[in-house]
Parts: C-alpha cells; structure tokens; sequence
C-alpha cells in the first residue's frame, strides 16, 4: 500500500463538527461581550455575509456591502444580544451617529478575530447549510427593535476592509 494513497472517506461528519465547534468559540465570546462587557483591551471583527437568508442590515449599509461586512465592536456598540434559540445575534452600532441595528444569523459570520490576543477564525461561506445553523427568516410582522435612546451621539462605529488582515507579499531586496 503507498503512503500516498488518499484517506478513506469518512461516514462521520467531522467537518460539520468542527466547523460547529469553532463558531461556538465565536458565539460564546459574544455572549460574555454581552453578559459581561468587554475586558480590558478585547474587541471583535466580524465578517458576515449580509446576503444570508435572516440577515437583517440597513438599507444604506446592505446597498454599500451588498454581500459580506465587516464590523467592530469595541467602544461604540450597545444592545448585544446573543440568541442561541434563533441561531442568530444582534447589536447596535452607530453609523456616522446614526444608530443601526444589525441581526446576523451563527450561518452568516464567515470571519471572527480578537486583535488584542491576535486570535482569529474563519468560516465557510456554507456553513448555513448545516443543519446546526439552519436560519429561520424573520417574521415581517414582528416590529423592528426601537434604536436605544442616548443622551449624547457617540463616535460612528469602524467599518474595516479585510486587506488589514492579509499578508502583504515580501519585497525583492
């Protein structure tokens, strides 16, 4: 037998599986954000897919991004909601002052990335189709979660282009 020979397939679903385990990673630092604020210097890009079914982004924002964002929460985000029933969370952020609620089913996220440990996953633009994360669309007749009142506009939240995450090829010397 050569060592070359390619692994029998697998009757077990070890990819969904893992695929699970690492957007667990991503959910549960979310809910700590939301149960417990942020510690210390930690913050969070998420990159989702804004054309996933159950994604739920302003019309400014999904007319700009119209099939993958990323966002940061750090300093300027407010009501995040994890919601493991629905597959799905939600936050507040601001947009040149304005505040815009955003609804991102588990399926959607495709990047997680905490730069202050500098510790990063990514996820298959698929993943939705695992029954793990299998989304429910909104109910259209369900009302929109009002904007939370503030007494002063905080700074608009960052909206960050993947180039800063990927390497840049070495210069001939």
């Amino acid at each position: 037998m050569s060592d070359n020979a390619a692994p029998p397939e697998s009757l077990m679903p070890y990819d969904a599986w893992a695929e699970e385990a690492l957007r667990d990673v991503a959910i549960r630092a979310l809910e700590h954000a939301a149960a417990h604020g942020l510690p210390g210097e930690h913050h969070f890009y998420l990159t989702f897919r804004t054309d996933h079914p159950g994604t739920t982004v302003p019309g400014h924002l999904k007319a700009r991004y119209p099939q993958e964002i990323t966002i940061v929460v750090q300093h300027q985000f407010e009501d995040l909601q994890v919601d493991r029933a629905a597959q799905r969370f939600a936050v507040t952020l601001f947009f040149g002052g304005v505040p815009s609620r955003l609804v991102v089913p588990f399926g959607a996220l495709t990047m997680f990335h905490d730069p202050q440990v500098r510790f990063g996953l990514r996820f298959p633009v698929t993943g939705a189709d695992l029954p793990t994360f299998a989304d429910d669309a909104p109910d259209e007749d369900a009302p929109a979660a009002a904007p939370p009142e503030s007494a002063e506009p905080p700074a608009p939240a960052q909206v960050v282009s993947l180039d800063a995450f990927r390497r840049k090829p070495a210069k001939d010397a």
